[in-house]
């Protein structure tokens, strides 16, 4: 998010050779925001809004670029057709699946960054909530909280849609296949969430023993994949715990300025990616295909080889990228963008399926043959159609963003274990069977519940009664959107309280 209109930057520090390093100040809490003290009106009210001081830019951009990414790509990639009748069938294909688009996969697949960025973000937040004289469980209750509350609304309403759509004489094969890929979008939060629970662990490991940890994963992704492809596919899944911890613990690194290194991260990173691919047994794709072995799904070290060169490269581009951050233009964008990015990543797919039932279902279109000039010519039509469809969903659902506080609470580490495990439980389960019609999402969804339940506290879900608009109004305090400091007593877990400098090291 963008600086502070109301002082000049932090100094800005020289980091030893390869190596990026935060300034003396990175830990310095968030200050009030003068936009906020000339009230509406003033003199000030005039200048573009910036982002709370403390949020460290390159952060902040590379999770708004991570998740925009994904919306653009789902909403690009797939090839739809629909055969008519009672039992109609909707068939669907994937765009990159074209010859020679799996190269673009090495950038659009960013999910990668989005580990690393999240990474960052949990390392300062949990040495912010240290500092303070706050615990383990409390940090970890706070970030379960924040990450798992926004799924509500949505199992709210897709438990009982596809129900809903069947009773009114809809296919079925097109409405379970929505309902299905609806809950799929949180194979992230699933995997996420185990990040997340390890992170307090992770970090001291982290801060002992340094890069010998994510290369300790790598090593361990290294063998699943030797035992993966001779014969023991289910092995595979074991990546799932070496893969994307090794990417969260880079952010690590990076937020206690110990990453270095860029170009050989780069360089090596998808240059090992390329060699693996060309000699191994690795597709050249790094989403799933139809009938192809996935480098996703489980992750392989291919993967982590391309998310060592995005690293790298992101690394190479921060300070042109926390420069094109800083710009007011851009500040408005990720200041309207980042209250609203679960919401965005949680609904996207629900307005494809919208626009896709009425153009594809209704209408009877097919998408033209990718990388056609019909295809090209209709792409950002199908973009903006798809954008207007997000909107009002975007509107509705983004109030939920936000958790109810749970300030002053003081939850036991077995209480949190529980609640957590019960939320992945939930978040897993739905990822496996979507949301459709059974009683699998009906039980996910009550373990997602009672998860949350265990760690919000009863005095504070009072707040759930009050008028939206008087909620709202608190959350916009409480985050500092209208300029003031976030109280003492809000989740640290809702603020990133370092601005790491835009320093020009050797690399």
């Amino acid at each position: 998010m963008p600086a502070n209109p109301a002082g000049p930057p932090p100094p800005t520090t020289v980091a030893p050779p390869g190596r990026h390093r935060p300034d003396a100040t990175a830990a310095a809490p968030a200050g009030p925001v003068t936009e906020a003290r000339a009230g509406r009106g003033g003199p000030s009210s005039s200048l573009p809004r910036q982002a709370r001081p403390g949020r460290d830019l390159f952060i902040d951009l590379l999770r708004l670029f991570g998740i925009g990414m994904v919306v653009l790509e789902h909403w690009s990639i797939p090839v739809l057709s629909y055969t008519g009748g009672p039992d109609g069938q909707i068939t669907t294909g994937n765009a990159f699946a074209s010859p020679g688009a799996f190269v673009i996969t090495w950038i659009t697949q960013v999910m990668p960054l989005v580990f690393f960025a999240g990474g960052a973000a949990n390392a300062i937040s949990h040495r912010s909530h240290v500092s303070r004289g706050g615990g383990d469980a409390r940090w970890l209750a706070g970030r379960v909280r924040r990450l798992a509350w926004p799924v509500l609304p949505l199992a709210a309403v897709w438990i009982p849609l596809p129900h809903l759509l069947l009773a009114l004489g809809l296919p079925d094969q097109p409405v379970q296949t929505a309902a299905r890929l609806a809950g799929q979008l949180l194979w992230f939060l699933a995997i996420y969430l185990v990040a997340v629970a390890a992170t307090p662990v992770l970090l001291r490991l982290g801060e002992r023993f340094g890069w010998r940890v994510p290369a300790a994963m790598a090593v361990a992704a290294v063998l699943t994949d030797v035992v993966r492809f001779n014969g023991f596919e289910a092995a595979g899944f074991l990546n799932v715990a070496f893969v994307w911890p090794a990417v969260h613990q880079l952010g690590f690194l990076y937020a206690s300025g110990r990453l270095a290194g860029f170009r050989l991260m780069a360089a090596g990173g998808f240059g090992a990616a390329a060699a693996l691919v060309a000699f191994g047994p690795y597709p050249g794709s790094m989403i799933g295909l139809p009938g192809a072995v996935s480098n996703m799904a489980p992750p392989t070290v291919a993967l982590l080889g391309v998310a060592f060169g995005q690293i790298g490269l992101a690394m190479l581009l921060r300070p042109r990228l926390v420069r094109l951050a800083s710009r007011p233009r851009v500040a408005r964008v990720m200041a309207w963008a980042g209250p609203r990015m679960m919401t965005v990543y949680l609904w996207h797919m629900s307005a494809l399926f919208v626009v896709a039932g009425v153009a594809v279902v209704g209408l009877g279109l097919a998408t033209p043959a990718p990388a056609s000039a019909a295809w090209l010519a209709g792409w950002p039509l199908w973009l903006a159609a798809l954008a207007l469809a997000a909107r009002p969903l975007i509107r509705l659902f983004a109030r939920f963003e936000e958790p109810p506080s749970a300030s002053g609470a003081r939850p036991g580490a077995v209480r949190v274990a529980v609640a957590t495990a019960l939320v992945g439980a939930g978040l897993l389960t739905l990822t496996v069977t979507g949301f459709t019609t059974g009683v699998a999402p009906m039980l996910a969804a009550a373990a997602l519940l009672t998860g949350l339940a265990l760690i919000t506290p009863m005095r504070r879900r009072a707040a759930l009664r009050t008028p939206w608009s008087a909620r709202r109004s608190a959350r916009d305090l409480a985050a500092g959107r209208r300029g003031t400091v976030p109280a003492a007593d809000q989740p640290v877990s809702q603020t990133y309280p370092a601005n790491l400098p835009v320093s020009l090291s050797r690399r």
